[in-house]
């Protein structure tokens, strides 16, 4: 069993914990309240698995969400660390490594024609809405229901009582008057997209998009969506921001704009491009990025951003990134999903294993969603029950029925046979 027991190391850990941070943690997914299970505590990680305070060993499927895409520990990248930090940590002055891994995002993804450097992917958005509503003058930003962007005060909003109506604030702390300037739509719903348009004429900066969900567990684009997306916004002068904190260089070395050949005006990245370092950057046309001070009117400043650190980490790992590497991931999480299918199918367990690329989710209800409101329709408990017996495998998974599983480089045919096996036993779990 994997569960805490007393007198272990980890009870004592979560205690201490407890008694500092709100509700234990520092992130709020890290606390299993979903999964109904003790959180646990990560000490280690080499290749594809991870290791908690006691020693236990995992396959791991979080993959630090995304940026482990070569596994934990890579050499390349923990040496390329050491490196940088024996020549100092931080110096409040730009270092010649900002330079090297801002040409090397930029040639992956050439709609970046400038880009600035931040600490973290929320600090991307924000930035990058700002640059939207002083490019158009406007106040009105859409997004859609189920996408996360960060803990942005204006995203987080949920839907009001319609379509192309104004979105009410997600949490609290967050204004009506802030949550107001939101409008909140279905994702895949392009004539919920035309309608907001057209009942907010010339008044919308930007609409934001994570251009595969994430953030609701792995929902494919419908065929047409993002070029839709692409085209109304261009017509009224709004801007299109390509959330690609998640599939910038996971969905391939030029992310979801390469895979369906849509150039947005603005693009966040995060996490990845720093090889799990404190990282995120928001970059597009030039134009728009010239109104950034000290070019421009728009303020946005950070003592840490282009951390040496976090740059030479993300020049490594990205050094690693080949075509030919990226081929054999999307070919093993393929495999994955497979097996995960007819491991479900045979405990007869109704569930939909959706995969864009190396991204996957399992739902559990019997068809791949199409936007968030049906993905919150899966069966949470069978999730709760397939995710502690797979912890109890050795399997750790995203402890939520609405993230993605992040596949790595480092997983074979061993990590993925293991998992398969598990999966045998928890789909029948999971059915019960």
């Amino acid at each position: 069993m994997t569960t805490a027991v007393a007198g272990s190391r980890l009870t004592e850990i979560v205690e201490r914990a407890e008694a500092l941070f709100p509700g234990g943690v520092n992130s709020p997914v890290r606390a299993f309240r979903s999964v109904g299970r003790p959180p646990i505590v990560l000490e280690r990680g080499l290749g594809p698995h991870v290791w908690d305070v006691d020693g236990r060993r995992y396959v791991d499927w979080i993959g630090a969400w995304g940026p482990a895409i070569l596994g934990h520990a890579h050499p390349a990248v923990a040496a390329a660390i050491s490196r940088a930090a024996e020549k100092g940590l931080s110096f409040g002055a730009t270092h010649p490594s900002e330079i090297e891994l801002g040409e090397v995002i930029h040639a992956a993804m050439p709609s970046l024609e400038r880009l600035r450097f931040t600490s973290s992917g929320t600090e991307a958005v924000m930035s990058a809405l700002r640059v939207a509503r002083a490019a158009t003058g406007r106040d009105l930003v859409v997004k859609f229901a189920g996408a996360y962007h960060g803990h942005v005060d204006s995203l987080l909003a949920e839907a009001g009582s319609g379509v192309a109506t104004q979105a009410i604030p997600g949490s609290a702390g967050v204004s009506a008057a802030v949550a107001g300037s939101t409008i909140v739509l279905p994702f895949n719903d392009a004539a919920a997209v035309s309608a907001a348009f057209g009942a907010n004429p010339d008044q919308i900066a930007a609409v934001v998009v994570e251009p595969v969900v994430a953030n609701s567990g792995v929902i494919a684009p419908r065929a047409g969506f993002l070029e839709h997306l692409r085209e109304t916004t261009l017509s009224d002068g709004a801007l299109l921001i390509f959330d690609e904190v998640i599939t910038g260089f996971r969905l391939g070395r030029g992310g979801a704009q390469e895979r369906f050949a849509i150039r947005p005006d603005l693009t966040t990245l995060g996490k990845i491009i720093g090889g799990g370092m404190p990282i995120g950057a928001y970059g597009g046309r030039a134009d728009l990025m010239e109104l950034v001070a000290p070019a421009g009117p728009v303020y946005q400043a950070g003592t840490l951003a282009g951390h040496p650190l976090a740059m030479a980490a993300g020049l490594a790992m990205l050094a690693e990134l080949t075509p030919e590497r990226y081929g054999e991931l999307e070919a093993h999480t393929a495999e994955l999903a497979t097996g995960l299918i007819e491991a479900a199918t045979a405990a007869g367990c109704a569930v939909a294993v959706v995969r864009v690329g190396p991204l996957l989710t399992v739902f559990f209800r019997p068809t791949a969603p199409v936007d968030a409101s049906e993905a919150a329709d899966s069966d949470r408990n069978a999730f709760a029950r397939f995710f502690g017996s797979m912890l109890d495998g050795g399997i750790l998974l995203p402890p939520s029925p609405f993230e993605a599983w992040f596949p790595s480089m480092a997983h074979g045919p061993a990590e993925i046979e293991a998992t398969v096996a598990a999966a045998r036993i928890a789909f029948e779990l999971a059915r019960s």
